[in-house]
């Protein structure tokens, strides 16, 4: 079978596949270069990214490496690198989104606590940073939790949140498992902006 040639005339084209996880249907999104989407099928904000045109393309590299990165993550397993990424957002959510991608595979951190280490006083501009996250599990959303310990705010829903977790922390334990990250472990050094 023959994989389709996209052709990159259209700068302002979004090219898309569609991936098969065992949590959902998931759709992914690029430029042509990076990865600019990935989102559940049914998410809050599902395309609120993406430009008008787009065009089904499932042979970009891209989308290789991120099948791959997918197929490492729902087999448990951490994987080792990020395909190439294009955040597109404002400032401050590219600066939270930073902040999530530093979480550390099978911890957590709470709004409270990322809000504080970006130096903003907001918890809930946070929220509102996370909940607009356009790549969804590579930049991981689904770490932030509740001040209180309490799996809260996922576009997806609790459930899809809780199950992403406990994947990561490999066992079936309730969401008190999942470990907070250490300190220092969130956010690097590079992150000094305030609010």
């Amino acid at each position: 079978m023959s994989r389709k040639v996209c052709t990159f005339a259209d700068r302002n084209m979004v090219y898309t596949t569609h991936y098969d996880s065992p949590f959902g249907g998931i759709t992914l999104a690029s430029d042509g270069t990076a990865l600019t989407g990935l989102w559940f099928d049914g998410q809050k904000y599902f395309g609120s990214t993406p430009e008008a045109h787009h065009e089904e393309c499932p042979s970009l590299p891209v989308f290789d490496d991120t099948h791959r990165w997918l197929d490492i993550y729902f087999s448990a397993r951490e994987p080792d690198f990020i395909p190439s990424l294009s955040l597109r957002g404002t400032p401050f959510q590219q600066r939270v989104w930073e902040a999530l991608l530093a979480i550390p595979y099978g911890q957590t951190v709470t709004y409270g606590e990322l809000a504080r280490r970006l130096g903003c006083r907001s918890a809930q501009a946070i929220g509102g940073a996370v909940g607009r996250n356009p790549i969804a599990i590579i930049v991981p959303c689904h770490r932030v939790i509740g001040a209180d310990g309490k799996l809260v705010g996922y576009a997806y829903g609790i459930e899809l949140k809780k199950r992403l977790l406990e994947l990561e922390v490999g066992t079936q334990a309730s969401s008190s498992a999942v470990s907070p990250a250490g300190e220092d472990a969130c956010v690097p050094n590079i992150i000094t902006h305030l609010c």
